[in-house]
């Protein structure tokens, strides 16, 4: 008998007693790596037990731990790993004694395994119907016409309309949200009773999010346990039992999750509630950390100070697909952006809001409409006309590192962003680099180093700074914090703030983060298919809702009741 014949076995007898105990124990969890003869902790005294019917939530930033916790659990630790426990058990078997074999017929049908990026999980040259077909059919499940049939109902089951059509396609031929609900599908195919999700509702739409959410509390509900890897407590608010808080590969506090995010005790978890942006936090700073001193650089701003610094009147953008279809992306958006003012621009993948960032850049040609910077025309225009003024404007996208070159280091990213011209020296150049730095927070020495051997946070205060460079009038940002920590987020959303107020620079922030948007914004426009459909100041969007759509928005953001008195800012 195999070591998976006695577990299940034992697992049986356990239910049929009533007593099945926990369904995860761990103690003294330890993972390291020696990928270079030296050992490197990166889990540290880990000790947790997960029941039927019950969710733990594993919360900390980048580097925390919190996943490589998750992967010892199934022995997908990676690859030179050392993971060493007291007790590391699954029903109740010791899973350090596992084999390759035994992990095979674990995962899928003892625990299934939720992971944040779809696109990379799913295997891209499948149909995502064949994909869950098959882990059916290699734990033995039925026959091909009664998977093909299961699987059609899971999908259905996880909310992906027409599932029949939707099998038959390939994992890009989906939305971010639908490949989403397809890898849960395939992770409970064989209805497991331990659902292990890595950070499931990373980058989705409030909306899809909201989906995502209902399904693990549907599993909850029928008895499965949970164990939900996240960053965003808003997220953990809604689902967990049991908070686990990390960093650094230790847990620094633990307990109920009403005790850990009502009140919690450990400095660290009161910085992570304290950066949870909102409409309550809209004029305060979200971060311990000191603003950096961030000088006065003003902007070229219109003579006329009731002059839109941005306009744009009946935008319109249209593409041909593979099948020659004409689709419009957008189609008649309109607004006004001021001098020192947040414009908030949010809707659903699809909603058009990107393309009317691109087409207010001047990046993308436009079908129909005019766009005017400082009273000016700027679109359309040949690029050889707006070149003088490219200047203007900046854009800082969500993933700064793939617009950087790969053979620059920062100085050089930096002094190329520096308007031509108006550096008579390379040392007063080399100054100006060094002020950029300052005003991100970035000490000077950063400016040797290569944005590949940065974090994501200090990669995204270079973006920033080298928008800063040419002293623009409008940035564009472009889901601009939607890929960092919440507490990385909050210091870079505590600098824009600062930004603003001292350059009197405007922004048009674009973001599927509704707490992101109601936070940093004065007026916000609601997109959907391409179109405008509401439009107001934060209290008017988010309290006084006019539309359907967005009172359906609204309706899906994770409601966080838990948070410190906040310091407004001047």
């Amino acid at each position: 008998m195999s070591i998976l014949d006695v577990v299940e076995l034992d697992h049986l007898e356990r239910e049929l007693a009533g007593d099945a105990g926990p369904r995860v124990r761990v103690r003294n969890l330890r993972v390291a790596f020696q990928p270079d003869g030296v050992r490197r902790d990166v889990v540290a005294g880990v000790g947790f037990d997960l029941e039927p019917g019950q969710c733990v939530a594993i919360v900390g930033e980048s580097g925390s731990g919190k996943s490589v916790t998750a992967r010892a659990l199934v022995g997908l630790a990676g690859r030179g790993s050392i993971v060493e426990a007291d007790e590391l058990q699954l029903h109740g078997a010791d899973v350090q004694a596992f084999t390759a074999r035994d992990w095979r017929r674990v995962r899928g049908r003892e625990v299934g395994f939720i992971l944040q990026d779809a696109l990379v999980s799913l295997d891209p040259l499948r149909p995502v119907g064949r994909e869950i077909a098959e882990s059916l059919r290699v734990h033995g499940w039925g026959d091909r016409a009664t998977r093909r049939a299961r699987v059609l109902d899971l999908l259905t089951r996880v909310g992906v309309p027409n599932a029949a059509l939707r099998a038959r396609q390939r994992p890009h031929e989906l939305s971010g949200g639908l490949r989403q609900r397809a890898l849960i599908a395939s992770a409970i195919a064989l209805e497991p009773d331990i659902v292990i999700a890595d950070e499931p509702t990373t980058a989705l739409d409030v909306t899809v999010q909201a989906q995502v959410l209902d399904q693990l509390a549907g599993m909850k509900a029928r008895g499965a346990s949970i164990l939900l890897i996240s960053h965003d407590l808003s997220v953990v608010a809604q689902l967990a039992d049991h908070i686990l808080v990390m960093r650094a590969g230790e847990v620094v506090e633990q307990g109920p999750a009403s005790e850990v995010l009502g009140a919690p005790q450990h400095p660290y978890t009161s910085a992570l509630i304290a950066a949870v942006p909102g409409a309550d936090t809209r004029g305060t700073t979200l971060s311990n950390a000191p603003v950096p001193h961030v000088g006065s650089t003003p902007a070229r701003l219109p003579r006329d100070p009731d002059m839109p610094v941005l306009s744009a009147r009946g935008l319109v953008k249209r593409y041909v697909g593979p099948d020659g279809r004409a689709s419009t992306a957008v189609d008649g958006v309109s607004f006004d952006l001021f001098a020192g003012e947040t414009l908030g621009i949010v809707g659903e993948s699809g909603s058009g809001k990107s393309t009317t960032a691109r087409l207010a850049l001047g990046l993308e040609d436009l079908d129909g409409g005019t766009v005017q910077l400082l009273g000016e025309d700027w679109a359309p225009l040949p690029e050889t006309r707006r070149r003088l003024r490219r200047g203007l404007i900046s854009v800082v996208d969500q993933d700064p590192l793939s617009s950087f070159d790969p053979r620059w280091n920062v100085e050089r990213i930096l002094l190329d962003a520096l308007p031509a011209g108006e550096f008579a020296t390379s040392a007063a150049r080399r100054a100006r680099v060094h002020e950029l730095l300052e005003q991100v927070g970035l000490p000077a020495g950063v400016a040797r180093r290569f944005p590949l051997r940065m974090s994501g946070g200090q990669r995204q205060r270079v973006a920033i700074a080298r928008a800063l460079a040419p002293r623009p009038t409008v940035i564009v940002l472009d889901e601009a914090v939607s890929a960092l920590d919440v507490t990385i987020q909050a210091q870079i959303l505590d600098l824009l703030v600062a930004l603003r107020e001292s350059a009197v620079v405007s922004y048009l922030f674009i973001s599927h983060d509704l707490g992101v948007i109601s936070h940093l914004s004065d007026r916000i426009l609601v997109m959907k298919d391409g179109v405008v459909v509401e439009e107001g100041t934060p209290d008017e969007v988010f309290l006084r809702p006019q539309q359907p759509y967005t009172r359906e928005l609204i309706a899906s953001i994770p409601a966080f009741p838990y948070g410190p008195e906040r310091h407004h800012h001047g």
